[in-house]
């Protein structure tokens, strides 16, 4: 499997499971399991190698506007929703993620961000056609430190000036005080 067929493979079935990613997962399983055991572990490499190049704090400082928050776990999670979205998207987030506001047609914070189970697709898949679990793929982990500069994600008005697009779409509250974007405080 190349990145082409990679890609092609989660925009059909993210486009057939209506971008649910319950049912995204279930159907990337489906699908998997058509194919060889090599070829599932083909897919698994081109997914934990985009894994890992999206372990960088200007991602997870976009997460937590998206998201509200972005504990290990969820900056995990939204990773996997990241992938999920496609190569438009998730190429576009690593080229400049605050372009995600403008890349991202809609997002509920309550169903979006979030696909745990596409991140364990190519697992399940390998299990049912062997019986066995998915060799390594053979790749270098990450660093312990998401790659590029630090973000503070404490720092709310910094947030909103190191993503004035995500903020003002999905965090901007002009109704309350001292919320970046609402009126000021006294």
């Amino acid at each position: 499997m190349d990145e082409t067929e990679f890609w092609a493979l989660i925009d059909r079935t993210r486009v057939a499971a209506g971008g649910d990613p319950d049912t995204h997962a279930e159907l990337l399983v489906e699908r998997l399991v058509e194919l060889d055991p090599e070829t599932v572990h083909d897919f698994a490499r081109h997914f934990e190698t985009r894994f890992s190049r999206a372990y960088r704090w200007d991602l997870r400082g976009a997460a937590l506007v998206l998201l509200g928050g972005a504990d290990e776990d969820t900056f995990e999670n939204f990773r996997c929703w990241l992938i999920a979205q496609g190569r438009r998207v998730f190429e576009g987030a690593l080229a400049d993620a605050d372009a995600l506001a403008e890349l991202l047609p809609t997002f509920d914070e309550r169903v979006d961000g979030e696909a745990e189970e596409i991140g364990y697709a190519a697992f399940d898949a390998y299990e049912q056609l062997t019986g066995l679990e998915l060799p390594d793929p053979g790749l270098p982990e990450p660093g312990v430190e998401p790659g590029g500069e630090p973000v503070d994600l404490a720092d709310e008005p910094g947030l909103a000036d190191a993503y004035p697009r995500l903020w003002a779409r999905f965090r901007a509250r002009p109704d309350i005080p001292g919320v970046p974007g609402g009126p000021a405080t006294v």
